[in-house]
Formats: structure tokens, sequence, C-alpha cells
């Protein structure tokens, strides 16, 4: 049982084996050869600073990002930050996972019952393409559980399913307030885009890239998904499913932000607006639960827009 989650810590808490999942590791050396760690130690109300000066032998072996560890240190302030100053760590490979990685807060349950009705509003070919890849016994776990991002918006367990579910409420709404749109390709492009993430990301090692998100990419991967399905399906008109692979294709936007090619279509255009939009308001209100001053500001500025920004008066 742990005494400290990581949003409760105030400096001068002493730590004694709490349990942590190590994060962006890195090895150090001081001017006069004293080797140190730095990393970020999470569970699953947030992430804090760490700094283990010394590391013994026994420890460097094994450290690296991703381990599950009992950790022991007293937090402190380090230029206005909190860090904890480690004094040791013990491997604990045995911990549930869900006691170190955030989760949305939207029960999965909840969210996979909307996700059916979703694909269930779709017409023909679309309902039965979507429901072959998403609805696959084996598949639907994967993307019920992982993560939209490592950090910035819908970080945690569940966040590429409810990110994923807050677009298709909006692509409907736009849908039906500018003309011309294919409802059924906006909707089943925004339902399959960001599927590739739950082969970019390992949850057992706190979200960090997998080695096929490094070299191949959820982009890339969700159209291999998508043509290898309207391969097994054999009915799938080629001309819908090249609509399909350009809507996932250019959903970043701008080659410069990781697509292959940027919108030529209006149901592109409107699927990466809608993914920009989620995805910035989403950040905002997760931004707005750090700290603030007296007057509502964030103290910290915000890693997506580079500012502070005001909390909503009504937040709660």
């Amino acid at each position: 049982m742990k005494s400290f989650y990581a949003s409760d810590l105030r400096p001068g808490d002493d730590l004694v084996n709490e349990l942590f999942l190590l994060q962006d590791v890195a090895r150090r050396s001081t001017k006069d050869g004293r080797s140190f760690l730095l990393f970020s130690a999470r569970d699953k109300t947030g992430a804090v600073s760490a700094v283990f000066w010394d590391v013994p032998d026994q420890v460097s072996t094994w450290v690296r990002s991703g381990e599950v560890v009992l950790l022991s240190g007293r937090a402190n302030n380090y230029k206005d930050s909190l860090q904890i100053s480690t004094t040791d760590l013990i491997q604990n490979p045995t911990s549930h996972m869900a006691e170190l990685l955030p989760s949305s807060p939207r029960p999965q349950a909840e969210m996979l019952v909307e996700l059916r009705k979703t694909i269930e509003s779709l017409g023909q070919p679309w309902q039965r393409l979507v429901s072959h890849i998403l609805l696959d016994d084996l598949f639907l776990p994967q993307f019920a559980n992982a993560p939209a991002a490592r950090q910035m918006h819908h970080a945690y367990i569940g966040g590429v399913l409810e990110h994923t579910l807050s677009m298709a409420t909006i692509a409907d709404l736009l849908a039906s307030h500018y003309p011309y749109v294919n409802r059924d390709l906006l909707v089943s492009g925004v339902l399959l885009h960001d599927m590739g993430k739950t082969m970019e990301y390992d949850l057992a090692g706190s979200f960090s890239f997998t080695e096929d998100g490094r070299l191949v990419g959820h982009i890339v991967r969700a159209i291999i998904l998508i043509e290898k399905a309207a391969v097994e399906l054999g009915d799938v008109p080629p001309e819908d499913i090249q609509q399909l692979v350009h809507l996932v294709a250019s959903h970043h936007g701008n080659l410069e932000w990781g697509s292959p090619t940027e919108p030529k279509t209006l149901e592109a255009m409107l699927l990466h607006q809608i993914d920009l939009l989620d995805s910035r308001i989403q950040g905002f209100l997760e931004h707005a639960q750090t700290d603030v001053d007296d007057s509502g500001w964030t103290i910290k500025p915000s890693p997506m827009f580079r500012n502070e920004i005001k909390r909503p008066a009504s937040f709660e």
C-alpha cells in the first residue's frame, strides 16, 4: 500500500520503499566523475522528477525506464520545482500497473457501449469494415486500453478510446452543419485514425515508444490494418479504401507534424481539424488541473501552449 502519491508529495516528505514506475531515465556524470541518475517517478496521479547520486553498482546494472521500483528518498524543492533526492531503488516487478499509470475518468464499459453504437450508426460498407477491425476479440482490448500520447493530452489508459469517441461526437455535429460531407467516411476515419497507437506505446513501459512505434509509427500501422481488413473482407470498393486511407494518412495535417500527406478532401480537412481541436482542448483542461496561483493562472507554462493558462471559473 502506497503512503505517498506523486500528486500529494510536498517538500520534506520522507519516502521509504514507495511504489513508483521509472520514466525518462538518464545517466549523467559530474565534472569530477561521480555518476548519477535523472529520472521521473510516476504513479497513477502523476510524475515527479528525481535524482539519485552515487548510484550503487547493483542498481546501475538494471535501472532503466519502465522498471517498477520501491523508492526511498526525500522530497525537496529544487529550482522552484519538487524533486526527490533518491537514496535507494529496489526492483519490484510484480506490482499492478493500474496503481502506477493514470486511467481515463470515463468507465471503460461505458465507452465500449458508445463505441459499438457509433459503429452501428454507420452505413455499409463502413460499418462492416470498422467492425471487422475494432471489434476483433484480440484487438478491442488493446484499443480500449491504449493511451493517445505519452504526454500533452489523453496520456492515460483508455486515452485513445476516450479521444476517439469525443472526436466522433464532434464529427457528427460538423457533418450535419457543413454541406457535402460524407458522414460515414468522416466518422470511419475518426474511429480508425489513431488505432495504430495500440502498437506505438508500451503500457508496461510507462507509455514509452515500442520498437514498432519508433520504426513504423501509428499512421503507417493504421493504414496497413485498413488495407489488410479490406483484403480479408473482399467486397469493400477500392475507391472507398483509398478515401479512408487518405484521411488516416493526412490527419496530422502537415508533413512536419508527421503526416505522409496533407489533407486534400473535405472529410480529411475536417478530420484534421477535429483531431487538433479535441487534443488542444483536452491538453488545456489537463494543464488547468495543475497548481494555480490565487488569481487562477497556472504556475507553470503549459507544455502544449508554452505559456501560463487561466483556469475556467467553473473548473472543479
